[in-house]
C-alpha cells in the first residue's frame, strides 16, 4: 500500500498550527515510522478564538490562508479538534454493538444523560473496555457529545480559508495518540495541556483515555495577573512571566508580580491536582507519570511546581519522539518548543491509526 499524508489543524488561542505527517503502507501503525513533511503556525490576536471556539472567523480564515502560503501543505483536507467546557466527556456504559452501529444509536441511548438537546449536540464514542454485565455483553468508554455550535464555528472558519475538514477529533484524545507513546504507551499517564486559555487534563491507561477534563484557565490568565501588576501591555507582560517564572528567586522591585504569577500558577496547578485526585479515588488507580504540553507548559518552574504539588514524576512531552523528519523540513527549528506540536501531530495520527 502506497504511503499517506494528513494534515491535523489546531486552532488554537494564540496561534493556528498545522503538521503534515506521511505515514508509511498507509496506516500509523504501520512498520515504518511516520515521517514530519511539514509544520507551520501563525499567530492569532486576542480575542479571535475564545474558550477553544472561534469568534472571529474572517480573522481566523486569514490566518490559516497565510499558513498554507508560508508553509505550502500539499493539501487542503485537515483534520481539526475540539475541545472546551461546551464539549461534555463522560463514561458511558452500553449494550455491546459493532461500533458503527453502537455510534449510530447514541442519541437515543444516552439522551437523559445530556444537559443538552439532541439536536443541538454532535457525539462520538470511543471504547475502553468489554465485560459481561447484568444485562449481557456490554461495552464501557467515553461519550463524547459537543455542541453543534461551538463546533460549527470552527468549521466554517477552516472552509473560510478554503480549507475542506475531513474530520473533527477530540482535542484529548488527540493528545493521547501524539503523547502516550513508546515506555508511556505501557504506563498511566496523565497528560496536562496548558494552553492560552484552556488546560485540558486526560489520564490514559497503556494509551487508551480513562479521563478527560478540560479546565477554563491557562497561560492567559497569568499573563493577565502579571499585566495588570505592572501595568504594562499582554506582549510585554508575556515576556516578564517567562523571566521570572515560578519558584525562584526575584528582586525585592520584582517581589509583587512574582506573587501574582505564583497565585496564577497556584490556582491552576490546584485545579490538575483535584483532577488527578478525582481519577484515583474513583477507581482509577495510581497514575505514573505526567506529561506537560502546549506553550503555558514552557513557564521556569511549572513543571516543578506540579511535580511537588501532586507527588508525581513530571516530564515536558515531545510528540516528535519516533517521528522521521523529512530532509526539507528542519527539525532544528521546533528545538525547544516540540511540545506545541502535540496537538496537531496527534490529530493527524487520528486519520491514518
Amino acid at each position: 500500500m502506497a504511503g499517506s499524508r494528513v494534515i491535523g489543524l489546531d486552532i488554537g488561542a494564540s496561534a493556528v498550527r498545522a503538521a503534515e505527517l506521511e505515514f508509511g503502507g498507509g496506516r500509523a501503525s504501520g512498520k515504518t515510522p511516520p515521517t514530519l513533511v511539514r509544520f507551520g503556525e501563525v499567530a492569532l490576536p486576542l480575542g479571535a478564538v475564545r474558550d477553544g471556539e472561534v469568534v472571529e472567523q474572517d480573522i481566523v480564515a486569514g490566518a490559516l490562508k497565510t499558513l498554507w502560503a508560508n508553509a505550502k501543505f500539499a493539501s487542503k483536507d485537515v483534520v481539526i479538534g475540539v475541545g472546551n467546557q461546551r464539549v461534555l466527556v463522560r463514561e458511558v456504559d452500553l449494550p455491546w454493538m459493532p461500533l458503527a452501529h453502537l455510534k449510530e444509536s447514541l442519541p437515543y441511548q444516552v439522551n437523559e444523560l445530556l444537559p443538552m438537546a439532541i439536536d443541538e449536540a454532535l457525539f462520538d464514542y470511543c471504547p475502553t473496555a468489554e465485560f459481561d454485565g447484568p444485562q449481557g455483553r456490554t461495552v464501557r468508554g467515553l461519550l463524547v457529545a459537543a455542541q453543534r455550535d461551538t463546533v460549527n464555528a470552527n468549521v466554517l472558519a477552516v472552509e473560510g480559508a478554503g480549507l475542506r475538514p475531513t474530520m473533527v477529533d477530540l482535542n484529548a484524545f488527540a493528545l493521547v495518540r501524539s503523547l502516550a507513546r513508546g515506555d508511556l504507551a505501557q504506563r498511566t499517564v496523565a497528560i496536562v495541556d496548558i494552553g492560552a486559555a484552556i488546560t485540558t487534563v486526560v489520564v490514559a491507561e497503556a494509551g487508551r483515555p480513562k479521563l478527560v477534563r478540560a479546565l477554563p484557565a491557562g497561560g492567559q490568565m497569568i499573563t493577565a495577573a502579571v499585566a495588570s501588576n505592572l501595568g504594562i501591555a499582554a506582549a510585554e507582560a508575556e515576556t516578564v512571566k517567562r523571566q521570572i517564572g515560578v519558584g525562584f528567586a526575584v528582586p525585592t522591585d520584582r517581589a509583587g508580580v512574582a506573587d501574582a504569577i505564583a497565585d496564577g500558577v497556584r490556582s491552576l496547578v490546584e485545579s490538575v491536582r483535584n483532577t488527578f485526585v478525582y481519577y484515583s479515588s474513583n477507581g482509577g488507580g495510581q497514575i505514573d507519570a505526567v506529561v506537560l504540553t502546549g506553550g503555558g507548559a514552557h513557564l521556569p518552574g511549572l513543571g516543578q511546581y506540579l511535580s511537588s504539588a501532586s507527588r508525581l514524576a513530571v516530564v515536558l512531552g515531545d510528540p516528535l519522539a519516533g517521528l522521521r523528519a523529512a530532509k526539507s523540513f528542519g527539525r532544528e527549528q521546533l528545538a525547544g518548543r516540540e511540545s506545541l506540536v502535540a496537538l496537531s501531530v496527534g490529530l493527524a495520527y487520528g486519520v491514518a491509526a
